[in-house]
């Protein structure tokens, strides 16, 4: 009698073991590149970054064209100008120019502060609802970018954008 309840204990742990090796974990894959092109919040963010930046941009241009007039004048007068005149023109140029650049090079590394603040909020935000989705779902793993390949049946992107969508 003992040997036979251990002997069904046994079966009956083997049988256990062997449907808890062959089930299946549920796996998802996002694609995070599509997310940040289509979501609502990354436009979002583009716009922001546009209206922030855009005085800025126009100020950067109109110190570029201001260069490129005096440097057409100085090609095209530059002969007929007196030494004293063409030496305050090229000195003219020179500081416009290290302006130019200097402004040039403020622009860009404040624009890059401020996209990657930006890019990191989204980022936050679209882990987030991730991780929602696999919980509601009971998803075991959820993949993102670099995946050589994933099958449409897989992916959950759709699902990501639809409730990005619905949230503010």
């Amino acid at each position: 009698m003992n040997t036979k309840r251990i002997l069904f204990i046994l079966v009956l742990t083997i049988f256990s073991v062997s449907s808890v090796a062959y089930a299946q974990p549920k796996i998802g894959f996002v694609n995070i590149a599509k997310i940040m092109e289509q979501s609502p919040q990354a436009e979002a963010a583009r716009k922001a970054l546009e209206r922030e930046f855009s005085g800025r941009d126009k100020q950067l241009t109109s110190a570029r064209d201001s260069v490129l007039k005096l440097e057409e004048k100085l090609k095209n007068d530059g002969s007929i100008m007196s030494e004293a005149n063409r030496l305050n023109l090229e000195r003219d140029i020179l500081s416009k120019k290290r302006d130019y650049n200097r402004m040039r090079d403020e622009l860009r590394e404040d624009f890059n502060i401020r996209r990657n603040e930006e890019l990191g909020t989204l980022q936050k935000k679209v882990y987030e609802v991730i991780q929602q989705i696999a919980k509601q779902e009971n998803y075991d793993l959820v993949l993102t970018q670099p995946v050589l390949y994933a099958s449409p049946s897989v992916d959950i992107t759709d699902r990501v954008l639809k409730k990005l969508n619905a949230t503010p």
